[in-house]
Parts: C-alpha cells; sequence; structure tokens
C-alpha cells in the first residue's frame, strides 16, 4: 500500500486548483486520481470561450483554462493517475483514509493517505429520471454528450433540434449546433425562468432569433427507430401539462439539459453527510465534511455557473486541507450553522468556526426564484449585520455574502446566522 500525504479524486478544474494549493502551502506528498484519459474534465469539451475573467482577467477556451492549470500541476510535479477509478474511501481514524482505485496497469490497489480531497464534479440528468411518455428511439442525447460528440468526437447528433431545458450547457449547444448547420427549432424550460446565465440566454439564443419557451415541457416523443417528431405543451403552476396547448415539432434529436447532479456515490459510501438541496457534502468553512480529513469543492459539492469560482473554491480546499494534514483536525471549535431562509436555498459552507486566522469568508448560494429590486441581508442572531440591494437575482446566477471570520469572535455567544433576501 503506498502512502500519500493528499489524495484527490478527479483531475477536472476542482482538482487541479485544489492540488497547486496544497503544494503552495506546503503538501509534498500528492497524488490526483482521473478517471479519463487526461486532465482538464469537463472543460476539454467546452471549446466555447467565456472561462478565467475573473482567475485571469483574460477570456479564454475551456481547454486553454484548464492548460493554465495543468501547467501549474506539470512544474510542480504533482503525481497523477488517468484512466484510473476510485472505487471506495474508508476513513481508518482522522489521519488515515484508505482510498481504493483501479486501473489496467496496476489492477485493484490501495492508498493510504492523510486527507483526501473530493473533486468529481457533476453529471446530467438522464431521460430516465425526467419521466417523458414515448418510446425509446435514437436521437435523445443529454446536453452535455451532445457537446462531447461535436467538439471532441467530430460527430453531429443531427440536423433538426429541439431542446429540453436552458441550463447552461443547453444555451452553449444551441449555439454551437446552429454554428454547426443545424436547425434549432425551440428550447423549451419548464420553469418560468431560465435555468442558465443571462450572457448565455442572449448570446446563444437571442442572437441567433432561437425561441425560449418558458413554463413549457415536452409531453410526447414520436418515432420508433430514431425520433421524428416532439411535442411541447404549456404548464401551470403546478408544473403539469395544460390541455390545448401542445404543439408539435418535427426533429430528428432531442437535447436534454434538465439540471445536474453533484457526483456523490463515492461520498455517501464514505459516510459523508449530504446536503438534500444541493445533492452535495454538507462542508464546514474549511471545506471539510462531516468526515474528518475528507474535504470536498467545485461541481460535486454545488452546481456553480462559473469555472472561476470553482478554481477559487478549489484552491481554498487546498489550503485547509494541507492546514489539516500538518496540524491535525480543528472540529472541536465552536461551529456556527448559517441558516438560508426566505428566497436563500442552501448555503455553502453550512457551518462557520470563528477564528483569528483568516480574514474573510465567502459563502455562496443560490436564491429559489426570481427577484427584484431585493436585497441580500445577513443576521448575526437577530442583529442585522448587512444588507446588499441587488437589481435582480435568479436561481441560474450564484450569489454571495463575504463574512468577516474575525468579526465572529467579537460575538462568544452567537448561535446562528441567517441569510435571507428582503425588500430593499
Amino acid at each position: 500500500m503506498k502512502n500519500y500525504d493528499l489524495v484527490i479524486v478527479g483531475g477536472g478544474p476542482a482538482g487541479l486548483a485544489a492540488a497547486v494549493s496544497a503544494r503552495d502551502h506546503g503538501v509534498e506528498r500528492i497524488l490526483i486520481l482521473e478517471r479519463d484519459k487526461e486532465l482538464g474534465g469537463i472543460l476539454n469539451q467546452c471549446i466555447h470561450n467565456g472561462f478565467g475573467l475573473h482567475t485571469f482577467k483574460e477570456e479564454l477556451t475551456g481547454p486553454e483554462y484548464a492548460a493554465r492549470f495543468i501547467a501549474k500541476v506539470m512544474e510542480r510535479g504533482i503525481e497523477y493517475k488517468l484512466n484510473t477509478m476510485v472505487m471506495d474511501i474508508s476513513v481508518e481514524d482522522s489521519m488515515e483514509k484508505k482510498v481504493t482505485a483501479m486501473n489496467r496497469e496496476d489492477g485493484m490497489f490501495e492508498i493510504c493517505a492523510k486527507a483526501v480531497i473530493l473533486a468529481m464534479g457533476c453529471r446530467e440528468r438522464s431521460r430516465g429520471a425526467l419521466n417523458i411518455p414515448g418510446y425509446r428511439p435514437a436521437g435523445i442525447y443529454s446536453a452535455g454528450t451532445a457537446q462531447r460528440l461535436v467538439n471532441m468526437e467530430g460527430y453531429m447528433p443531427g440536423r433538426e433540434v429541439v431542446i429540453l431545458g436552458s441550463g447552461d450547457i443547453g444555451l452553449i449547444m444551441a449555439r454551437r449546433m446552429t454554428l454547426e448547420g443545424a436547425k434549432v427549432k425551440v428550447v423549451a424550460e419548464l420553469m418560468p425562468y431560465s435555468g442558465g446565465l443571462k450572457r448565455n440566454i442572449v448570446q446563444c439564443l437571442d442572437d441567433f432569433g432561437i425561441p425560449l419557451k418558458l413554463s413549457h415541457t415536452v409531453v410526447d416523443i414520436e418515432g420508433k427507430e430514431r425520433v421524428e417528431a416532439v411535442t411541447i405543451a404549456e404548464v401551470g403552476p403546478d408544473r403539469k401539462p395544460i390541455p390545448g396547448t401542445e404543439e408539435r415539432y418535427t426533429c430528428d434529436t432531442l437535447l436534454l439539459s434538465c439540471g445536474l447532479i453533484p457526483e456523490n456515490e463515492l461520498s455517501k459510501s464514505a459516510g459523508v453527510a449530504i446536503n438534500p438541496i444541493t445533492s452535495g457534502p454538507v462542508v464546514n468553512d474549511s471545506l471539510e465534511t462531516s468526515a474528518p480529513g475528507i474535504f470536498a469543492c467545485g461541481n460535486v459539492l454545488h452546481v456553480h455557473d462559473l469555472v472561476d469560482y470553482v478554481s477559487q473554491e478549489a484552491t481554498s480546499a487546498g489550503k485547509n486541507a494541507a492546514r489539516y494534514i500538518q496540524n491535525g483536525s480543528a472540529k472541536d471549535t465552536k461551529a456556527v450553522e448559517i441558516l438560508p431562509v426566505d428566497g436563500v436555498r442552501y448555503t455553502v459552507p453550512k457551518f462557520i468556526r470563528p477564528t483569528e486566522m483568516d480574514d474573510t469568508l465567502t459563502v455562496r448560494f443560490r436564491v429559489g426564484d426570481v427577484y427584484k429590486n431585493c436585497a441580500i441581508a445577513t443576521y448575526f442572531d437577530d442583529e442585522l449585520i448587512s444588507k446588499r440591494k441587488r437589481p435582480v437575482m435568479a436561481p441560474g446566477e450564484m450569489e454571495q455574502v463575504i463574512l468577516d471570520k474575525k468579526k465572529l469572535c467579537e460575538y462568544p455567544d452567537l448561535n446562528k446566522i441567517t441569510i435571507r433576501i428582503e425588500e430593499a
């Protein structure tokens, strides 16, 4: 059994940034385990630009952004294994985790690590999870699968396309398929608001004249061998189709962009507590999960809208994992719960510990509806600490509150922190 200080599961943007940060904070023996044939994760198939504006102050494509972090990993001589699947993580004690993995070269093998960072990313909801009636013909793809086929494999999924769901991948694929000569007939979205960034709606749909129908869903798929037509209908407040509102579109392809789910089967088997709202681990301000010495960052923790935020979060996870390896656990410190209420769906982290070590903590969250001319209010128990006006907030865009951790030390009897949406 090989011994490492830190094992990172996933070699995408989160895993790479976490590895670089951990090495820069003094951790020597680091191993990245990646199940794909190359580092970079999902960024390798995201050939559009718009990445890196926060991190590098310039606009990059996904592969260019990934290449910057891959170069940093190579410069630091950080070890990694490709085509390697992690099968299990078990916690032996606070400073010993056993990671079981397999690949063709080594077969099944075990690694002993002082700390583990989970950076497995997320997956798309499949058709089976959506309960769409109809046969199972060829031509139905998740938007991410279609993106890989077009951008990496060189295949066109189809020529006449309907897209269900307005997540960012679906919006980007509406533009990509159009640029490749396909006709995207409509994007249907079940919710009364889009699940993607506003800039993607403008640049990917509006600029190409592609209609977005909110409060609509697919009610029928025609075709046995290949998709021949799709029928969509308007839904009411109960999300059920309204009879008489059906519209039929002939097409040969249906792309599904109906949300992302953090990839946490491994986390659950390791005994990590999962937040039912995010489907990701419950973490404290160090991004440490309920399992001692296991940290989480990136889309495995909660689905992000910008990769720059993934890198920022992973950098913190790497630093905190290094601190854990060098100093041991600080879990006996009093933790104050952050409560999301009145429009705030969840917060990451869920718990915060007052400390003099760090200056600030960024708390990220999403709202549950579209809010206009409102404010994000933060309370320490019942005392209003901050109130920041926002002209518009939507579920597709992540929000944040920055807390002063040193200020928390001024409230020794603090029981809870509340973040809510209020009138401006």
